[in-house]
């Protein structure tokens, strides 16, 4: 099974830069995309998509990060990484990695907090 850790969390002021990693391990041959997902701190808000990427590049986006957050994936490394500029406050949660197969099964790391601070 795949296993996801995550790390690059942390406190930056708005305006600053965060990069995450996301770090799998395990069989990696049923894994079509990778991404990221948060969960912001407030009530009744479920997990988001931030971004995904797939096995040969393609990337998506939530539309509250376009131009901010690009995705990318070494795939020799196994690792995924999150490069977040021109952060904000809105943009304080838990990320979460996740490893989505083709068979439409997901596994998750267990979550890095980013806090932006005004």
């Amino acid at each position: 099974q795949v296993q996801l850790v995550e790390s690059g969390g942390g406190l930056v002021q708005a305006g600053g830069s965060l990069r995450l990693s996301c770090a799998a391990s395990g069989s990696m041959s049923s894994i079509n995309t990778m991404g990221w997902y948060r969960q912001v701190p407030f009530p009744g808000k479920q997990r988001e998509l931030v971004a995904v990427i797939t096995s040969v590049g393609r990337t998506n986006y939530a539309d509250s990060v376009k131009g901010r957050f690009t995705i990318s994936r070494d795939n020799a490394k196994n690792t995924v990484y999150l490069q977040m500029n021109n952060l904000k406050p809105e943009d304080t949660g838990v990320y979460y990695c996740s490893a989505n197969s083709f068979y439409g099964t997901s596994r998750w790391g267990q979550g890095t907090q980013v806090t932006v601070s005004s």
